[in-house]
């Protein structure tokens, strides 16, 4: 059909098409659609959709986020523990005055050889 043509109503054969249904693919004129869900669809599609029975969606519950949680916690308690561990590690000699100084001071001294 050429492009100069104008559609016609499938109902009203004698008006011209304004619109084309995305569900049938057929023309019709103003009188013959309408907008349901911000688009223009026919009587008859339109129909069709509003008694058909509603599909159930079962959601199933993705537990992956749930693990990555557990995770994160778990590698947390792990880091946190091993630095308490290390701080548990430190003699008590170390936290009186003299003898971090005098590991410092033969650090710096070491360092200038």
């Amino acid at each position: 059909m050429p492009l100069s043509v104008a559609h016609r109503c499938q109902h009203h054969p004698l008006r011209e098409a304004v619109a084309r249904c995305p569900v049938c693919s057929d023309f019709f004129c103003r009188e013959c659609i309408t907008e349901h869900d911000d688009r223009v669809i026919c009587a008859a599609c339109l129909k069709k959709l509003v008694h058909a029975p509603e599909r159930r969606v079962r959601r199933s519950i993705s537990l992956w986020p749930v693990a990555q949680g557990a995770g994160g916690l778990f590698l947390a308690w792990i880091v946190l523990y091993m630095a308490g561990r290390l701080l548990l590690a430190v003699p008590d000699e170390f936290h009186e005055d003299g003898l971090w100084q005098q590991k410092l001071l033969q650090f710096f001294e070491a360092g200038d050889e």
